[in-house]
């Protein structure tokens, strides 16, 4: 028996269950790992959103608490994620929330709360599987928007001059930050460059050194005691002790955040489903989808009265923490812990921290999202995802994020849709003046009636025929319009003097087919047959 599912209680987190004393230590060193970089990194995507810092912080408490209480992955790690962030900037710029504004973070718990509300709507729905159908190439589209607009977004604050157009799109940002450059700060570029060098140069050959950590702790020590503040290094807002209290949302704006939310509610359970099944491991429960929107929606409604950001699962944090060895969610428990414990005791100190630091925290975290190697393997593999992927990821680009989803999730479930639309049929053999047809696949409305077109057509071609036998063993479940077209199927064949025949109907679309009397009257006449021998020994079948 599974160790992490054994000996379950109803009352414990799902990965708390059947839990083991020497797995403790392990969980309390994991937890600790991973919020040495969850925590500054949260931080940092709130600046992409033009949010305090403290949101991010925020962020690193209630939602991964509640992921934690009823989330299935051992290691997730659920806080904010790049992507998210980029979308909730996008957001709240386009519903016209102002950055800094007395109601921007009644406005964020709004957003919070309608993300909560629609990813709880469908878990109600059971949705899961219908959202992951959204596929590879829509994915890498949307990151690659997301990566590309974000990194330009933090130019200015890299290059120490001011644009303020962070949220605002790519081309924007990037146009602003050219017409800027002559402002260029040299302490400040200085000090990006170097942040930016450390975390790629331990990334690559110190993985387990927490990166954003490091470079945290060196901003802040050079302005406490180097003149960075004197050379025009600008620092962050100053962070304020003491936790999140409970508060309402604004109501205002609802009707212009719930596209937004939407989006960012697709965007959070996707990344937070490829997370889940990205980390597990061999020998570990299976994930399963709805439970996953449930701890998802659950810790968004709960997150959203503590003024936290939209939270999902983030890949390099939860990579972090199964790397340091966590076994339960226990570990996302420290985390919270060591967040509470930053809350209370470190704002003066976090105040010290260069905006510079941040940005090149975010700017890095970014870069990875750009996945030209992704793009070219679709290019290889498939030209057609390979399309959807770069009309979405210009899309990001230009016209804006939001429309990126919007145009990604359309294609995606385009493609859904025309793939079972299909026709999928053969002539598997015939016997005398018997033709034998077999659906390759389930019948649908998209499909039904192709499907007929194609039967009458077929049987057209053949000479002498006056038995149709349909093999219908791969359509597992009917419906009222793929029965009424059956029965046209059945008219227009007898006007042909062809007889129609069902071999292999499931139970299931058998017990909704007795209902109709037409397929009472086959069943009578001895024209539906458990196998295709049957169908084709029976008489006048040869």
């Amino acid at each position: 028996m599974n160790s992490t599912t054994g000996g379950r209680r109803g009352w414990l987190p799902p990965t708390l269950a059947g839990y083991q004393h020497r797995w403790l230590r392990s969980d309390i060193l994991a937890g600790v790992s991973a919020g040495a970089v969850v925590i500054p990194q949260a931080m940092a995507y709130a600046t992409i959103a033009n949010l305090p810092v403290q949101i991010g912080l925020y962020t690193c408490m209630v939602p991964m608490l509640v992921y934690a209480m009823l989330g299935g992955s051992r290691a997730m790690s659920v806080s904010t994620t790049s992507t998210i962030a980029t979308l909730t900037a996008t957001t709240l710029v386009s519903a016209g929330v102002a950055s800094g504004s007395e109601d921007a973070i009644g406005n964020l718990m709004m957003l919070t709360l309608l993300v909560g509300a629609i990813l709880m709507l469908a878990r109600l729905l059971k949705l899961g599987s219908i959202v992951e159908n959204i596929n590879k190439a829509t994915i890498t589209g949307i990151q690659v928007g997301v990566g590309a607009t974000v990194a330009a977004g933090q130019l200015p604050t890299l290059f120490g001059v001011d644009s303020g157009f962070t949220g605002h799109g790519f081309i924007r940002s990037v146009t602003a930050t050219v017409e800027a450059l002559p402002q260029l700060n040299g302490a400040t570029f200085a000090l990006s460059a170097g942040s930016i060098a450390t975390l790629f140069l331990l990334k690559r050959f110190a993985p387990r050194v927490p990166g954003p950590l490091v470079v945290v702790a060196a901003g802040i020590l050079l302005v406490a005691f180097t003149g960075l503040r004197d050379a025009g290094v600008q620092l962050i807002d100053k962070v304020p002790q003491g936790l999140p209290l409970p508060g309402l949302p604004s109501f205002e704006n609802i009707g212009a955040l719930l596209p937004g939310a939407l989006a960012i509610s697709i965007m959070a359970f996707l990344e937070s489903a490829a997370v889940a099944r990205g980390i597990r491991q061999a020998g570990e429960h299976r994930i399963d989808s709805n439970q996953e929107l449930l701890a998802t929606a659950a810790a968004n409604v709960a997150g959203s009265l503590f003024q936290t950001m939209p939270a999902a699962g983030g890949f390099s944090q939860s990579a972090v923490n199964q790397g340091a060895g966590a076994k339960s969610q226990f570990s996302g428990m420290v985390t919270v812990a060591l967040a509470i414990l930053v809350a209370l005791f470190l704002g003066p100190v976090l105040s010290l921290l260069p905006s510079a630091t941040l940005a090149s925290l975010v700017f890095v975290a970014v870069f990875g999202l750009i996945d030209v190697k992704g793009l070219a393997r679709l290019a290889r593999i498939s030209p057609r995802e390979f399309w959807i992927a770069l009309a979405t990821a210009v899309v990001g680009l230009t016209v804006g994020l939001l429309a990126a989803v919007a145009v990604g999730v359309g294609a995606t479930f385009g493609l859904l849709l025309h793939e079972l639309g299909r026709v999928r049929l053969s002539v598997v053999e015939r016997r005398g003046s018997a033709l034998c047809l077999a659906v390759g696949g389930p019948l649908y409305t998209a499909n039904a009636l192709e499907t007929e077109n194609l039967v009458l057509r077929l049987a057209g071609e053949q000479e002498g025929i006056d038995t149709v036998v349909l093999d219908l063993t791969l359509m597992h479940q009917t419906s009222v319009t793929v029965l009424d077209t059956l029965v046209d199927l059945d008219h227009e064949l007898a006007e042909m003097g062809i007889m129609l025949r069902l071999a292999c109907v499931s139970d299931m679309s058998a017990a909704m087919a007795m209902k109709t009397a037409w397929y009472r009257g086959l069943s009578e006449e001895d024209r539906v047959f458990d196998s295709m021998d049957d169908a084709f020994s029976a008489p006048e079948a040869s």
